[in-house]
């Protein structure tokens, strides 16, 4: 089992909203993963989008950056979904 302060080298390759604030994330190394980014949408950068489903709803993957990114260019960073995140179809 990997602990969070392992460091983990991932790129998230996809991602689609399951429904409210709950994402699918396929990461580079194949693995299909669920997070519930409610809790994570705080501050100025990410807490607007409680308030704009509709925008959160167009998130996007930055092949660049690797991660996904919201209209306004904040993101997350990919190890940190990658180790939060639950497999889409338990072992």
């Amino acid at each position: 089992m990997m602990g969070t302060d392992e460091y983990v080298l991932v790129d998230v390759t996809d991602v689609r909203v399951l429904s409210r604030y709950v994402t699918e994330l396929t990461f580079d190394d194949g693995s299909v993963k669920v997070i519930d980014l409610e809790d994570w949408l705080t501050g100025p950068d990410f807490g607007w989008l409680l308030e704009d489903y509709p925008a959160f709803c167009e998130v996007a993957v930055d092949s660049e950056s690797g991660t996904i990114r919201f209209s306004n260019g904040a993101e997350f960073s990919p190890a940190g979904l990658y180790l939060a995140a639950k497999a889409a179809v338990p072992a």
